[in-house]
């Protein structure tokens, strides 16, 4: 019941007082399987594409991180191919003090100033490392052929906590 009671925190966190340009919620009626919707950081290649994550909840939330991944393509040294992503909180410096809204920021930050020294995709890393505006130009060629879609799904509707 901890992990529920949990999860329905973090789903007020995120109706109450979303992140900037986050949402994120339950798919269907399943609380342990969200949905999350980035737009891309200003100062970034990925400036105002539309980016969709998954977000798993494990049985023994909060004390064992989410998984969270991309479902929408994006050109990073982070994130493979598959949409994971390289971020400590998501692994060994997980906390149950962290909330989905801090996870979302972490990720925003990471989108912002990518970690070239701990990749997922040395040959990313090392563009970025090397030449930086050619990466940028690949990241930001990817943004608008998988990010520019229109957002489609808000978390910010008919959702409240009694209907979950």
């Amino acid at each position: 019941m901890t992990t529920i009671r949990r999860i329905k925190g973090d789903l007020t966190e995120m109706l109450q007082s979303p992140p900037a340009n986050c949402s994120a919620g339950p798919l269907n009626d399943n609380i342990y399987e969200w949905q999350a919707t980035i737009i891309g950081p200003e100062d970034s290649p990925y400036h105002n594409g539309v980016f969709y994550l998954k977000i798993i909840f494990p049985e023994d939330y909060p004390f064992k991180p989410p998984r969270v991944s991309f479902l929408t393509k994006i050109y990073h040294c982070n994130i493979d191919s598959n949409g994971s992503i390289c971020l400590d909180i998501l692994k060994e410096q997980w906390s149950p003090a962290l909330s989905i809204s801090k996870v979302l920021l972490s990720i925003c930050s990471l989108m912002t100033d990518p970690n070239p020294e701990d990749p997922l995709v040395c040959s990313i890393a090392h563009l970025f490392k090397n030449n930086r505006e050619k990466h940028d130009e690949t990241a930001l060629e990817y943004t608008m052929k998988y990010a520019s879609d229109t957002l489609t799904n808000s978390f910010c509707g008919n959702i409240t906590i009694d209907n979950i």
